[in-house]
């Protein structure tokens, strides 16, 4: 093949496929170069020789290029035609030519003689980096792909190679006839050949030509790199490539998910039995013989194949994977490619079923009964621990455990002559213990583990922070119970009633308060993270398929799996109530078990605690984050949310009327914030994490203790769903009004009222909520809702708020009429608890009619029923806008 061939250039200069001779004796040019220089005090004093840079045509033009050679200090002379090089050749100076275009015509009688040829990112990178310029005897237009070796594979027209090593030399990287351990990178042109399957087993990135020519167009970026990820994942090989694929024996869920990610990874699909199909995927466990005689080309390869090849980011090879008939005399047992053990795993496959044959032997108890498997949607609803249900426990040992399960278990478990109540109840602990270590051993080793793992073949599956989001404290909680585990084993094999098991479980007590609420916790953020990433990442989908599909698992998911904590130690309580039932009364472990079992109970009211703290504060940040400009002092570990109702401003505070308005309560404050008019950007977080845009607009931050009264606005034909709170900010010498109507009817406007009420009361330290809250009617507060969600009154709101903007824009006053306002109630101002005089009238009177012929109605004096001490008397009470 072509690729085999040694590529001689147009020029008539040999253009090696593989350079990695010539590279060879350059080095050995090198060494003997640095032995002359270092005998050079015996011999006579050889003559220096200075670097010199001749800039061609329109590198002579480029002033950024003039610059870096005066920062590198390096000599520099411009050239217009090859014709000036004849006078500019001296034996005093080795020139360095400065090509900007290495296809023009003046390259390549550049580089017909010889000469040594850069790009201009070569000078900008030296001056960047304060190095001198790099000696290649190759042109050398940019670094790009500096350090990088590459080798090639499928490519039948010669044309095509040589242009793509000659781009690859001018990039810096290095090229490699044959495939070894050095080779970085495998370029491909099929998906066939031996360099191929090697460079799958090895895991080095296989590329398409796109790659190199792609990062050839980004040659002059100063800081491009053609290895980093994100520009490199562009152009990978995809694993289904060339490949067309048909499937059978699959639900027709399972086939339009498996259609969509042969799509997603390169490939195509075909109907069952089309002829141009080169591959034919099979679900081993159903189908039993084929509907047709496969033709030779066509491969027939089991399920693991295809969630392999995504799971290694590359085309697994075939023979490895090969379906055949369940009655075969020579069934091929595959070797998966993507075993997770180490190269001992014949042994560690042999001592799991042996494990397993023991375990059979020891145990009544199925771990895995044949039942139809829940639905997850059912089974994953944590709800409270002290909802003590029992479920089936595994008893599968998955090869070595980690740490403290490296313990093996005893051969047999004597047994009693008279097998006891209290015999049996214990040896089921003891089972169920058994396996659910067993259990938290299978996720660790085959899902943690794996994961976590370093080198994996198409990089990491997953990212650091979602692996320890998945399985928080599993490692953890494993160890604390493989303890007991041993200890409940140790009672087992030297039963005597007389033997406390209660003080096993009041020995780890502390243990288990310490690492099941970090895993409690945040259960239902580790579901939704290997939800979402399965969705989003193709690679731990398939990885996912293919540990579910092994008999480790039970063909349970990762996520019924991971549950199995939460219901533990409400099946442990379950099993050590029982166990008290059947001990005697003079038996001492009658009250260690009940200590025993109060510790449990202990445990788990710490862990719904701590996870109802740890939700209340998940909310708080749900809110900061749904909410632009909120302070931050709104973080606090005694404050948690209460509540939260939409609704519409109904006066010009705290926000124009027929602003969309969210109201936030939370145990001591009321954050006040409307709906954004224009949402921009994302949220990333820390971790890499995106959240969607801030909805909200923070306006105020409200102490409880500033709302003095609560008023329930009495239904009318003009009215509905209203209500206004009566605050005192300690900034005004005057209360505030704020009016707004609810928009939902899930939360009805008399419990809202109560639950504010009752909640200031409580800051305020106050018994009678009910006297905070106050029945009026809409006209004494000018409150209506009248059209308030109407096209109309919407255009005309928004009429008016332009007309409001426009008028500030144009206004030639001096003194702002807020600052009037705010200097009139202060000098005529009512006091809280006495009726106005007729000064006081006449002033708010005069407020009340500048307001008039300033054509809006006036939100800064408003004339409320005095609630405080007569309702025959009116306070008159301005109202100032909140700051």
């Amino acid at each position: 093949m072509a690729e085999n061939s040694i590529l001689t250039s147009t020029t008539g200069r040999t253009s090696l496929a593989d350079s990695s001779i010539f590279d060879s004796k350059v080095t050995e040019i090198s060494k003997e170069n640095l032995l002359i220089e270092s005998t050079s005090y015996v011999e006579e004093e050889m003559p220096q020789i200075e670097t010199r840079v001749i800039l061609v045509q329109e590198a002579g033009k480029q002033e950024e290029l003039i610059k870096a050679l005066k920062d590198i200090k390096v000599g520099f002379v411009k050239m217009e035609s090859v014709e000036e090089f004849e006078g500019l050749d001296s034996p005093e100076f080795e020139n360095v030519f400065v090509v900007t275009d290495f296809q023009d015509s003046v390259f390549n009688d550049l580089y017909k003689a010889d000469c040594r040829v850069i790009g201009p990112p070569i000078v900008l990178n030296c001056s960047q980096k304060g190095e001198p310029l790099p000696f290649s005897c190759r042109p050398l237009y940019c670094t790009s792909m500096m350090n990088l070796v590459l080798c090639f594979t499928g490519f039948r027209k010669k044309e095509e190679l040589v242009r793509l090593v000659t781009l690859v030399h001018h990039m810096g990287g290095v090229i490699r006839k044959d495939f070894n351990s050095k080779v970085t990178h495998l370029v491909a042109n099929c998906t066939q050949g031996e360099k191929f399957r090697v460079a799958v087993s090895l895991g080095t990135p296989i590329m398409k030509p796109e790659w190199i020519y792609k990062a050839w167009e980004r040659r002059n970026e100063q800081d491009f790199c053609a290895a980093v990820d994100d520009f490199r994942n562009e152009f990978k090989v995809p694993p289904f490539q060339d490949c067309i694929l048909s499937f059978l024996g699959f639900s027709d869920e399972e086939k339009t998910n498996m259609e969509e990610m042969t799509e997603m990874q390169g490939g195509k699909y075909l109907p069952l039995g089309d002829e141009r199909c080169t591959h034919l995927v099979v679900e081993e466990n159903i189908v039993k013989d084929l509907p047709f005689e496969p033709s030779k080309k066509l491969y027939v390869v089991k399920q693991e194949w295809f969630w392999g090849s995504i799971q290694m980011d590359a085309r697994a090879g075939e023979t490895m994977y090969l379906y055949e008939k369940a009655n075969t005399p020579e069934l091929k047992k595959s070797v998966s490619m993507l075993s997770l053990n180490t190269p001992n795993s014949n042994r560690k496959r042999r001592r799991l079923k042996e494990t397993l044959a023991q375990l059979s032997r020891e145990t009544d108890v199925s771990p895995f009964p044949p039942r139809k498997r829940p639905s997850a949607e059912h089974s994953l609803s944590i709800g409270s621990l002290l909802d003590i249900s029992n479920t089936p426990e595994s008893s599968i040992n998955y090869g070595d455990t980690p740490k403290s399960c490296t313990k093996s278990s005893k051969n047999s478990t004597p047994v009693p002559s008279k097998q006891s109540a209290r015999w049996q109840v214990a040896k089921e602990l003891y089972q169920t213990e058994s396996n659910y270590v067993n259990i938290l051993a299978t996720i660790i080793q085959l899902f943690q583990v794996p994961l976590e793992e370093e080198g994996q073949r198409g990089g990491r599956i997953l990212a650091p922070e979602e692996i320890k989001t998945i399985f928080g404290s599993i490692p953890d909680i494993f160890d604390v119970h493989t303890k007991i585990k041993d200890d409940l084993e140790d009672l087992i094999v030297n039963w005597d009633d007389s033997k406390s098991i209660g003080d096993i479980f009041l020995k780890y007590s502390k243990d288990l308060v310490k690492t099941y609420p970090p895993f409690v916790n945040f259960f239902e953020m580790s579901k939704e993270t290997i939800i979402k990433c399965e969705k989003q990442k193709p690679r731990f989908h398939a990885f996912l398929k293919i540990n579910q599909a092994k008999p480790e698992c039970g063909r349970q998911s990762l996520v019924e799996l991971l549950i199995r904590p939460v219901q533990r130690l409400p099946s442990v309580a379950l099993l050590l109530n029982d166990l008290k039932k059947h001990t005697a009364d003079e038996n001492p472990d009658k009250s260690t078990l009940e200590k025993a079992i109060g510790s449990l109970k202990e445990v788990m009211m710490h862990i719904n605690e701590d996870k109802r703290k740890t939700e209340a504060q998940k909310q708080i940040f749900d809110v900061v984050y749904e909410v632009d400009g909120c302070p931050a002092n709104l973080l606090s570990s005694h404050r948690s949310l209460i509540q939260r109702v939409e609704t519409i401003s109904l006066g010009e505070h705290p926000c124009d009327r027929g602003e969309q308005v969210t109201l936030f309560l939370f145990s001591d404050c009321l954050e006040i914030a409307r709906k954004r008019h224009k949402v921009i950007g994302t949220f990333r977080s820390p971790h890499g994490q995106t959240r969607p845009p801030a909805s909200l607009k923070h306006i105020h931050l409200m102490p409880l203790s500033q709302i003095k009264k609560v008023l329930d606005i009495r239904e009318t034909e003009d009215c509905h769903n209203a209500f206004a709170l009566l605050v005192r900010p300690p900034t005004e010498q005057a209360n505030v009004l704020l009016s707004f109507q609810m928009t939902s009817d899930e939360l009805p406007k008399e419990n809202w009222l109560k639950m504010l009420c009752r909640h200031v009361a409580n800051t305020i330290c106050k018994a009678d909520a009910e006297n905070l809250i106050y029945t009026a009617d809409p006209e004494s507060f000018e409150v209506n809702t009248k059209d308030m969600d109407s096209t109309l009154s919407r255009a005309s709101r928004a009429i008016k708020k332009t007309s409001k903007k426009v008028t500030r824009a144009f206004s030639f006053s001096k003194t702002p009429k807020r600052a009037l306002r705010r200097a009139l109630m202060t000098s005529h101002g009512s006091v809280e608890g006495r009726s106005p005089s007729s000064n006081d009238k006449h002033v708010m009177s005069r407020l009340s009619s500048t307001s008039s012929l300033a054509g809006i109605p006036s939100p800064s004096l408003v004339s409320l029923p005095s609630f405080f001490e007569r309702r025959s008397h009116t306070l008159s009470r301005s109202t100032t806008h909140l700051i």
